[in-house]
Order: structure tokens, then sequence, then C-alpha cells
């Protein structure tokens, strides 16, 4: 029986205990029948909560607080809100699904689509909206069918909390390329409440879209993982740019591509950098390990360096001519694009024809191979170069993301700086 839940309410508490307690509810779903010594609402009240007790599992929201933004300004400030808290299980006095992690967030990343998605620049934004799809931080509570992780575990979601699970590509997992699948925030979940993300204090997610951060690696540096670091480390090994000696380019030098450069080397890779910048020289070849460095606006070094790549990985969301980089490879050689710019990029098919060289596209990962990410940088050292921010300094940031002005994420500390707003 579930006494503890029915009593909770006042006028039920009093009910019960003119009434004889535990008699009565054992009586009601034995019968169906109603008591009559109770006045109509504190009956109905009854009644449902009746209902839910025998019912394995119903939905109950949980308040949270986070940063969001109302409308396409963008503009972040404190919000409180419902969390989606599917499925609770009342045989274990649980506000958790039984699939389903609670965790505290510690630390959540800022990624570039940030932006996107708080201005609605791709026009599907659902406001209020609650950014964040780094999200690191420690379980506090489990549903009674998880499996992997328990309270104290160090976790982590990234980009997706929901797909179909029997498509070919959730079979193949590639839960990234479901049809169905749900983003982390801004989205419908499937019982039609919406995603919110981690710039807020706690996090719900099935334990399926959960990762275990391994003990050795940094909890705020395991953030950008969750987004840049797959969205390259995926294409490494899909596309075979993999493999000790072959020679990558790494086009643009922000949050993705400094993280392109250091899975590449760790892969044991050589690396050259291709960049507008001929400032970021220094920092690509001493800070990051990049073996050269191009301009690409030097007519003299990008010819030198034609049909010497065996693969180029494009970070760059602004638009760019690509024919210079596709002279950059090899025969048989690949171009994966990653950035999204918004404007369509001229492409001949000459060059492509004669050297069998392909231009592809990549977005982030499955749940598996983005958990063999997270365990490949912890043992081979990778560590996104960040910035540690406040929650209330995430204005500010978004203003300097938006200027290339952050060598090299932004993470929010959500532990130390969030401050509830209920």
């Amino acid at each position: 029986m579930h006494i503890l839940l029915v009593a909770a309410h006042s006028k039920v508490h009093e009910y019960l205990t003119v009434n004889g307690g535990e008699k009565v509810i054992k009586y009601v779903i034995a019968t169906g029948s109603r008591q009559q010594t109770a006045d109509g609402p504190t009956l109905q009240l009854i009644n449902n909560l009746v209902k839910m007790a025998v019912q394995p599992e119903v939905e109950h929201p949980r308040k949270a607080y986070g940063w969001a933004a109302r409308d396409t300004s963008g503009v972040l400030s404190p919000f409180s809100f419902s969390r989606r808290v599917s499925k609770m299980v009342f045989s274990n006095h649980r506000k958790t699904g039984e699939k389903d992690v609670t965790f505290k967030v510690l630390y959540c990343g800022v990624c570039h689509s940030d932006l996107h998605k708080l201005k609605n620049e791709w026009s599907d934004s659902i406001y209020p909206l609650v950014p964040g799809r780094e999200i690191v931080g420690e379980v506090t509570e489990v549903g009674s069918k998880v499996e992997k992780f328990k309270v104290g575990d160090k976790v982590a979601v990234g980009c997706l909390v929901w797909s179909c699970h029997s498509c070919q590509n959730c079979v193949n997992n590639l839960e990234n390329y479901c049809q169905q699948v749900i983003p982390t925030y801004g989205a419908k979940y499937v019982d039609g409440t919406i995603t919110y993300g981690g710039f807020s204090d706690f996090m719900v997610a099935d334990e399926h879209f959960v990762f275990s951060i391994p003990k050795d690696l940094p909890l705020d540096a395991a953030a950008p993982l969750l987004c840049a670091g797959i969205t390259v480390y995926g294409p490494l090994r899909y596309f075979g740019l993999d493999k000790p000696g072959m020679h990558l380019g790494v086009v643009g030098l922000g949050g993705v591509g400094h993280l392109a450069v250091k899975f590449a080397k760790a892969l044991g890779l050589k690396v050259t950098v291709i960049s507008t910048s001929p400032n970021k020289k220094k920092e690509a070849l001493q800070l990051l390990g990049a073996d050269s460095f191009v301009v690409s606006k030097d007519q003299d070094q990008m010819q030198a360096a034609m049909c010497t790549l065996d693969g180029i990985i494009d970070t760059v969301s602004a638009v760019h001519p690509l024919m210079p980089l596709i002279d950059l490879l090899k025969s048989h050689g690949k171009l994966v694009m990653v950035g999204a710019p918004e404007k369509p990029l001229e492409l001949l098919l000459p060059p492509l024809i004669m050297g069998r060289k392909s231009i592809a596209g990549s977005y982030i990962g499955g749940i598996k191979e983005t958990q063999e990410m997270i365990d490949f940088a912890a043992e081979h050292n990778v560590r996104p170069e960040i910035e540690v921010i406040s929650m209330d300094y995430v204005n500010t940031a978004m203003e300097r993301l938006l200027k290339a002005e952050v060598k090299y994420r932004f993470v929010i500390d959500i532990e130390n700086t969030l401050k509830p707003c209920y």
C-alpha cells in the first residue's frame, strides 16, 4: 500500500485518521467504493490518489531552476520550471522513472549551437529556452531498473535525450541520425513536455543517454567533449582518418577545431592547421601540438600544401571557399564538413571526379561512440582548453562567443554559481 503518499495531503490525512487509515485504502482499492464521510473534493482526491497507487508508474514533474531565454533576443535570465520526470515509481517512493537517472549539474559547457538556438536562427526554438548540451554532474537518484549507474557516480548528458531504439540507425548505435531523435533542450519530449538543457540545477535522462565520466578526467574539462569532442572524434573514426602516420588538415581553430587537433595527435596523425588568421600559428603549434600551419589566404602556402592531405576536418560555420581545400587533398582524400554555413557553398565537380576525392558531412555521434570518445580522452590525456565562468557571466560569454573571443571553450560552474530562483 501507498499510505505515505496518500496521507501526505493534509485533508486526506485528516480523513484517514478519522476513518481508519490503511483499512480505507485497502477497501477502496478492493471494491472501488468511496467512504461517504468525507466531503466531495476530499473523496475525489482520495480516488485520484488511489488510482495512482494501483498504477505502477505515472508522470510527476519536479521543480527546477536555471537560466532561460524568453525570446529571440537570446538574453538569458533566472527561470524556474518543471523538469520532466516520467514514469514515477510509487512503490519505491521515488520521483525518478524506472530507467531514469537524476543528477545534480556541476558543470555545463557553452556551445556555438546554443547561440543559434537562443536566437532561433534555425527556426525551431521553443521559448522559454534553457540551453546547455554539454552537461556534467553527480548522480543523486536512480530508477528501479537502472543498471549502469548508482548514486554518487560522475556522469554526463550530451546532445540527445531520446531516440526510437528500433530504426536501422538506432540498432547500429547511430542514435544521432534517428529520424525521431529528441535533442537535449528546446524540443518536445515523447510525453509532450519541453526538454530543458544544462543551464540548470539538475538533470533527468534515460540511462541509455547518460555517459560515465572516468575518475581521471576533470569534470569541467569533460563538458566540451560532449558536443565539440564527439563532433570531431566521430568523423575521424567513421571515415578512417585515424591511422597513425596519416596527414590531416583541420580548418578553423575554434572550440571544435582545437579538439580536432588534439584528438588527431592522440591518434598518431600528422596535423596541419588551416586558418585565415596568421596570429593563431603560435598556439596551433606550441599549445595544441599541430605539426604545421597554413594561412589559407596565402597563395604560396596553399600551393606548397597541394595534394598533401589524406583528409580534412572543416569546422568553419561561416561561408568560405571549398575548392582551395579540395586541392589540398591527395587522390582519394576526404573533406568532412562539421560546420554548418547558413548559405550555399560553391562546389565544382571535376577536381572531385579526377582525383576520386569526396566531400561528406558528419553530425556528433551515437551513444556508444560518445562513451568511447570520453574514455579515449581520459586515457590519452585529451583535455579541452577552457575558461570556467559563473552563471551570471553567461550573457557576456555569449557576446564573446559570437565574436570568437574565447580560447577555446566556456564552461559554466553551475554547482557554485547558479542561485535558486523559486
